[in-house]
């Protein structure tokens, strides 16, 4: 079984090396001691979000915080090509699970996308309370798939910023049920960023989907079923990590 991971500030690895000490305390200390109850002997390890891993063996264990000793610490490389999601807002919470799901499968970043059809509106402090929870929920997906970096969640795109990500992007796709190519077999580029729109419950525009291939995407089908808005975005990566990186 793997060492359950914990989270740690950006940049408080740097420096950390084999048989350093490193404190875990805070948030993620309490939850280890106290949640968890690890104790001395157990192996668990720590993370800064950005790629760096330290595989730790507890030393001590205090009511809110753990003392570990550092065996090893490693650096996942900066991936290539990069998978961005952009998910359009949707009802019912589905756009989280979508997010949640994405961390899990590896994305890099999640777009929020205010689409045409999306009922959901993130506007003022509703809606930068609603990308605060895509940021919890990116970071608490990141730390039960074990996984060393936290994915990037960007502010919400309207349609002309994500034209501009589209036109800036080495391969841009939007998934839609009546597109004639499948995303399967779709050749990827070897570096820069592969961009992936999925759409609302009500679907992607016919003037929206044109802007987007004006801009440079490709319309692509998935399968022949319609999947709903919170598992297209997951399926998708899952597609393209199968062709890319899950070798």
């Amino acid at each position: 079984m793997s060492a359950p991971l914990f989270l740690l500030p950006p940049g408080a690895l740097t420096g950390v090396d084999v048989g350093s000490q490193l404190p875990l305390e805070g948030a993620e200390g309490r939850h280890a001691a106290t949640v968890r109850r690890i104790a001395p002997g157990e192996r668990v390890d720590v993370a800064d979000g950005a790629g760096a891993v330290a595989r730790c063996t507890v030393l001590s264990a205090a009511r809110d915080a753990l003392t570990l000793s550092v065996e090893a610490v490693d650096v996942q490389p900066e991936p290539s090509p990069r998978l961005v999601l952009v998910q359009a807002l949707a009802k019912g919470e589905r756009d989280d699970l979508a997010v949640e799901a994405a961390t899990e499968l590896g994305v890099d970043e999640v777009v929020p996308w205010q689409a045409a059809r999306s009922v959901v509106v993130w506007k003022g402090d509703r809606g930068e309370r609603a990308r605060r929870k895509w940021e919890q929920t990116v970071r608490a997906a990141a730390k039960q798939s074990r996984r060393p970096t936290v994915p990037v969640v960007a502010p919400l795109a309207s349609g002309a910023d994500l034209r501009t990500r589209v036109a800036d992007a080495a391969l841009a796709v939007v998934l839609h049920e009546e597109a004639e190519a499948p995303l399967a077999g779709l050749a990827l580029p070897d570096a820069g960023e592969v961009l992936l729109v999925v759409g609302p419950e009500g679907g992607i525009g016919a003037d929206e989907l044109a802007g987007l291939v004006a801009a440079g995407a490709v319309a692509c089908r998935l399968g022949p079923h319609v999947l709903r808005s919170s598992t297209a975005g997951p399926a998708a990566l899952a597609v393209l990590s199968a062709a890319s990186r899950w070798r």
